[in-house]
């Protein structure tokens, strides 16, 4: 599993270019997180891809006007794992709990 981190501006259309990329080639998205960073955005993918693939997402992704940055790296299991209320925990409840 390879985690690609690009940084962009949020315009019209510029997060669907992006996730376009790995659909096309038919790539499973098994994690997409897409945040606010700072002034622009970011979205972290963990994929499935050989070298070549890398390759070609990397061109894709820099050709796009508003991506400002693409970076990569390998993924750790625990940096996908993401906290779940426990059980009996309706999801209001959690909610509320958090904005406490």
């Amino acid at each position: 599993m390879q985690a690609f981190h690009i940084r962009y501006r949020n315009t019209q259309g510029t997060l669907m270019r992006i996730l376009n990329a790995a659909s096309r080639r038919g790539l499973d998205l098994p994690s997409v997180h897409a945040e606010p960073a700072e002034h622009d955005h970011q979205i972290t993918l963990l994929l499935e891809v050989n070298p070549k693939q890398v390759g070609q997402l990397f061109r894709e992704w820099h050709a796009i006007t508003d991506v400002i940055q693409v970076r990569s790296g390998t993924a750790h299991a625990s940096l996908w794992t993401a906290p779940h209320p426990p059980g009996g925990v309706s999801v209001e409840e959690a909610r509320t709990a958090a904005r406490a």
